[in-house]
């Protein structure tokens, strides 16, 4: 029993090292993301701006063009991924605590 426990234990490590690995490459993509739309936007609203679009209303119309409105999208859908990947961390933290409170558990009543 203690070495399907410790054998888990250690797969769960593997998972968490694989799942940090992935949240550094997550976490570049949203802020590449981030960048994107907000360049693109302040872009924008310079522009109609500068054909004499009062700067609330540029707002909006920058924001319903189509690819201002796919960079954004594009932003959200990476935070969505880079915050499902902390979840996903933070769960497996959980199971290595447990696995590793039951092997305790495991050890001392053996003793």
């Amino acid at each position: 029993m203690e070495l399907d426990l410790y054998n888990e234990l250690m797969q769960k490590s593997k998972e968490l090292d694989i799942s940090i690995k992935s949240l550094r490459k997550t976490g570049q993509d949203y802020a590449t993301a981030y960048t994107n739309y907000r360049v693109a936007l302040a872009e924008e609203l310079l522009k109609l701006k500068a054909e004499g679009y009062a700067i609330t209303l540029a707002g909006d119309i920058a924001r319903g063009k189509r690819e201002i409105a796919h960079l954004k999208f594009e932003e959200i859908s990476k935070e969505a991924i880079y915050k499902a990947n902390l979840e996903s961390i933070n769960a497996i933290k959980l199971q290595i605590k447990l696995l590793s409170e039951q092997l305790s558990r495991e050890y001392s009543n053996e003793k």
